[in-house]
């Protein structure tokens, strides 16, 4: 996406890439493909938008955070796909940890709990089972060995991004926090979690400012885009939005609406833990200023439970859940959990697994459509209860942004189940412009955070309209259909 000075878009291009699902809880992407389709799209939206790469001010990268990608410094050619955030594989390992009581040290210092999301034990499993699996190094040698001599770097896709774009291996704050392996208040790796996971120092990127006035590299000018352009600024996908929906001060909180839905609230410069199940994390941070910390509620699947409603032919679109869950008054008393690779916030269980429960033989499939999309205003209730248990500040509004808020319907039931006002942006694709934000700020396209200020406008608000009577009525029965989710993968 390319943005003007006053954030709107100019230019897009979009692709979607595969999604590999070698084994149940298994999900992988290919790192290649990835790479391929950033170029594709580069040059499809500058063609889109009928700009030049020579008009480009700065680069910004934003990216699904805690997906893991191992691969040859030399070479740059990886030793397996890359890992998804939402992969499963390494729960038992995660698992070890909790039972040897290592999981409160590592909230401690990354604020994150123990949990196979993050890149820690995938990047332990990547160095111990990747080879085998993936291309066989033509130098050979063990890949433990290997990454120890520094021939191997790992990353997220972040880093993987701006190494294809500038030859450098760095990472942004907020990146580096979701690996579990960065110690969010000494803002540094972590030498007893890079032991416990077998992770070589030697691999890890250096970690940046999430806007850099000092560059991440800069594109070659023989490459692909002809140009020497600054890669100034990266921000994992949720800070992004937080970046872009202009959440400078503590108390602002907004909710993303993707695969899966990440709520997060700034707190500031201090690093609040929860009690409640939620994760502590760095939220942005800019050249020569302290880090701005969040709390985040993750959600790990909500727009990909329409995608599921898709791929099983209960819908041809995304579009026309809203249609079909509009013609029945109520789900008829089915409840919906879409936990397909477990639960995230606040319930962190990584053998949960997805449930339909309430059928009867009158239920339709306008029942399970609506089902689907309470659930996510739902999950998005148990966030943001945790949020206000865990800040003592209570959401009198609450700004969303992603794919799933074009649906008003969505928008509409989530300000009921919630019974606050959800502020919808004119620009809703807020992740890219945060991104955006973060690069043009490093260079001085923009020159303070005011001017961002006054980019941001309200598309449309939604208030409540059911009773909150009402609402907890259902709500609590949504808490039982949870429960029925819980520990069911067991021999996975």
């Amino acid at each position: 996406m390319v943005f003007d000075h006053g954030g709107r878009v100019v230019a897009n291009a979009y692709e979607r890439h595969e999604q590999i699902y070698p084994n149940p809880g298994w999900v992988e992407h290919d790192p290649i493909e990835i790479w391929e389709n950033t170029k594709r799209v580069v040059r499809d939206g500058l063609a889109d938008g009928g700009v030049e790469a020579s008009q480009l001010d700065a680069i910004g990268i934003t990216n699904q955070r805690e997906t893991t990608i191992v691969w040859d410094r030399e070479t740059g050619k990886p030793v397996h796909n890359a890992l998804v955030w939402q992969d499963r594989r390494t729960t038992d390992r995660v698992e070890e940890l909790q039972e040897a009581g290592k999981a409160e040290e590592i909230r401690e210092k990354t604020g994150l709990e123990a949990d196979a999301y993050f890149s820690a034990t995938k990047t332990e499993w990547l160095l111990d089972n990747a080879e085998p699996l993936k291309m066989r190094s033509s130098r050979g040698g063990d890949l433990r060995d290997r990454a120890r001599e520094g021939e191997l770097l790992m990353g997220t896709v972040d880093s993987w991004l701006v190494y294809n774009l500038t030859g450098n291996h760095v990472t942004d704050v907020t990146n580096a926090s979701r690996t579990m392996l960065y110690n969010i208040r000494e803002l540094a790796w972590d030498d007893e979690l890079l032991a416990e996971f077998d992770v070589p120092e030697e691999m890890v990127p250096e970690v940046r400012p999430s806007s850099d006035e000092a560059y991440y590299g800069h594109t070659d000018a023989d490459g692909f885009l002809g140009e020497e352009i600054p890669v100034a600024g990266a921000l994992g996908d949720q800070q992004a939005a937080l970046f872009g929906q202009i959440c400078f001060d503590a108390g602002d909180a907004k909710n993303t609406y993707g695969t899966g839905s990440f709520y997060l609230m700034n707190t500031g410069t201090e690093a609040v833990e929860s009690d409640h199940g939620l994760l502590t994390t760095i939220g942005f941070q800019l050249s020569g200023e302290p880090v701005q910390y969040a709390l985040e509620g993750s959600i790990f699947i909500t727009g990909a439970a329409i995608e599921w409603l898709e791929d099983v032919d209960l819908i041809n679109n995304a579009a026309q859940t809203a249609e079909l869950a509009r013609s029945v008054d109520s789900t008829d008393g089915v409840y919906m959990v879409p936990a397909f690779t477990g639960l995230g916030a606040p319930h962190w269980d990584g053998r949960a697994r997805g449930t339909i429960v309430g059928m009867t033989r009158g239920t339709r499939k306008e029942h399970i459509v609506r089902a689907a999309l309470e659930s996510i205003a739902y999950q998005t209730r148990d966030v943001a209860e945790a949020m206000e248990a865990d800040s003592g500040v209570e959401t009198t509004s609450l700004r969303v942004d992603g794919g799933a808020v074009k649906n008003d319907f969505l928008c509409q039931l989530q300000s009921d189940i919630l019974q606050t006002t959800i502020e919808r942006p004119e620009v809703d694709e807020t992740t890219a412009l945060g991104a955006a934000y973060a690069a043009g700020l490093a260079v001085g396209y923009w020159d303070t955070v005011d001017e961002l200020r006054d980019n941001w406008q309200v598309d449309r608000e939604f208030t409540p309209e059911k009773t909150e009577a009402a609402v907890d009525e259902l709500y609590d029965r949504w808490g039982d259909a949870v429960e029925r989710s819980l520990d069911w993968a067991r021999e996975e």
